[in-house]
């Protein structure tokens, strides 16, 4: 008598170049006829975080995980301008080329504000949002992690720009992102490929400058902080905030702070730090899989 183990819906990975020669590497599961979700990455990972929770969402949603400019495996010509308005264009356009004009969107990190700069050009393609330890709010930013990052915004100098290079574009402290914050006892379920891909993705030759300009471009995201939270006033876009509490670059208080604007809004804290997914991905999945189910009926309406 035999037995089988269940597969895992698949995760299909694609390619997709658009009208400026950038090639977009993404990954994706779940039938097209469903509704969208598109999960943004931060820094310094890829479409490769999302790994596990593209099939775990992908029953009742087409999931799409692209790499950003500057991660990943996507490729940019030679004059592409690392900054986050440009990040977002190209996001923009890989949605167009897939004929996608209004979807859910799960952000984190980095993928905040690319997310939040889409919603000021296209107000109503937003349908929903999971903001999992994705910060638009100043209660946000951790001042001891922000603090060189933001020495730099204001002096531009070159010293400043190799103490990022030197203490924050490592291996050490790429491990130390997915790793701070960790409960001890669950330290041993993050993959050692997650933190090694990162770092050795961005060793390419010119990545770690390009990773350099976009903390530098960090501060044009703070500076639109006021009109994120404007746009969230005007639209109350359904948004669930599920947080690592312990996260090392984005406080808990950014995950409260979505209230101010959106009364509704729902916020789980789970013990985590910054990459919570390592750790607490089922317990993610399902808060994502019961917070899509009450706001689904939104995706024609709202």
């Amino acid at each position: 008598m035999s037995s089988s183990i269940p597969s895992p819906p698949p995760t299909t990975l694609s390619t997709i170049t658009l009208p400026d020669s950038t090639t977009i590497f993404y990954r994706t599961a779940g039938s097209p006829s469903h509704p969208p979700l598109v999960l943004l990455h931060g820094f310094p990972s890829s479409s490769h975080q999302y790994r596990h929770l593209l099939p775990a969402l992908s029953k009742t949603h087409h999931v799409l995980a692209p790499d950003l400019p500057g991660f990943g495996f996507t490729t940019c010509p030679s004059t592409y301008t690392y900054t986050f308005a440009s990040l977002t264009e190209t996001l923009l356009a890989f949605l167009d080329a897939l004929q996608i004009s209004r979807f859910a969107v799960y952000i984190f990190d980095y993928g905040a504000p690319v997310a939040f700069r889409l919603a000021l050009q296209r107000p109503h393609a937003i349908t929903a949002i999971i903001s999992q330890n994705g910060n638009a709010y100043l209660e946000g930013l951790v001042p001891t992690f922000w603090a060189p990052v933001q020495k730099y915004w204001t002096s531009n100098s070159a010293t400043d720009r190799e103490y990022l290079l030197e203490n924050i574009l490592t291996l050490a402290a790429t491990k130390w992102q997915y790793e701070s914050g960790t409960p001890a006892a669950k330290l041993a379920s993050i993959a050692p490929e997650t933190y090694t891909l990162d770092y050795a993705l961005m060793c390419r030759d010119g990545n770690k400058d390009i990773q350099l300009d976009l903390l530098r471009d960090y501060q044009t995201n703070v500076a639109l902080y006021p009109r994120f939270q404007a746009w969230m006033r005007e639209r109350q876009v359904p948004l669930l905030a599920i947080w690592g509490e312990h996260d090392v670059a984005f406080a808990a208080e950014g995950a409260w702070a979505f209230r101010r604007d959106l009364p509704g809004a729902e916020v789980v804290l789970v013990d985590a730090g910054h990459f919570a997914l390592e750790t607490e991905g089922e317990r993610i999945a399902g808060e994502v899989r019961g917070f899509l189910g009450r706001v689904g009926g939104l995706e024609d309406g709202f």
